[in-house]
């Protein structure tokens, strides 16, 4: 495999597994009652090969490992987000926030919307290092996939509550609904130009790695990572560009069955979910 043909394969993955993902959400959303739950627990075969994968790829520094490790770190990280979108994993605050709520309290309640997603996305990432550090495992492409994941998603949200331009609410589900309530829009929050930063600070690293790799299996794990921090960095510059990213998936995403006055748009470009 090429660098070209992984990173083609990691833009595909990214994009058809975002796709299926909020379809399910939207389909889950229309037929209501326990239909998210039920999408999330037929979504564990998912999770049970991102696991599989993972374990057997461990020894396996050939191109195919690298690959395979890839893919296992997108299948964990899509179920975790599959259970947190249709609401099924979240946190304690399930409710809109209240208006002229003081800042400080705003982050701490934004925050407990997103407890208990938080917590599994840090036991997983935890529990990829002590299996890779006990098992002395060389090929460390799943755990660096899943970390780089984690950190641009936590920035992410960090960017939302505290803060960006544009903001568009339209894929928020019906269990996160609330949480338009939370976002904020003013010019540009301080951690936007940080976040910004280290993530392509980051990229710049992994492409350093790729040319400095010695085998194959190594030049392709390190070109998907750098197209996957290139990823997350876009969707960061899609918060404050005016990008209207529903254009993206809206010949995909089942129409909901008729306005309610609970749906509230925000002015503006991308939610970062």
């Amino acid at each position: 495999m090429s660098i070209w043909s992984a990173s083609l394969l990691a833009l595909f993955v990214w994009w058809f597994s975002t796709g299926a993902i909020l379809w399910v959400v939207k389909v889950a959303d229309r037929r209501g009652g326990n239909a998210g739950t039920l999408a999330t627990l037929w979504g564990l075969p998912m999770l049970a090969l991102g696991i599989f994968g993972f374990w057997s790829t461990l020894d396996d520094m050939s191109a195919q490992g690298a690959v395979l490790a890839f893919l296992s770190a997108l299948a964990i990280w899509g179920w975790i987000e599959l259970a947190f979108l249709t609401g099924v994993i979240t946190g304690p605050n399930t409710y809109p926030l209240p208006p002229n709520t003081p800042e400080w309290e705003r982050f701490i309640r934004a925050w407990g919307t997103l407890a208990y997603h938080e917590m599994l996305l840090v036991f997983t990432l935890i529990s990829m290092f002590l299996v890779e550090w006990n098992m002395m495992a060389g090929n460390k492409f799943a755990t660096w996939t899943f970390a780089v994941l984690f950190f641009a998603r936590i920035s992410a949200k960090l960017n939302l509550f505290w803060g960006v331009p544009r903001i568009n609410v339209d894929f928020l589900p019906n269990a996160l609904a609330h949480l338009a309530t939370y976002f904020r829009i003013r010019p540009l929050n301080w951690l936007f130009p940080i976040s910004v930063s280290a993530l392509t600070f980051a990229a710049a690293c992994w492409l350093e790695r790729m040319h400095g790799a010695e085998t194959q299996g190594q030049i392709i794990g390190f070109a998907l990572l750098s197209v996957i921090t290139a990823l997350a960095l876009l969707e960061h510059w899609v918060m404050v560009l005016p990008i209207p990213d529903e254009k993206l998936w809206r010949w995909m995403l089942p129409a909901p069955k008729q306005p309610t006055p609970k749906a509230t748009t925000l002015k503006g470009g991308h939610h970062g979910l």
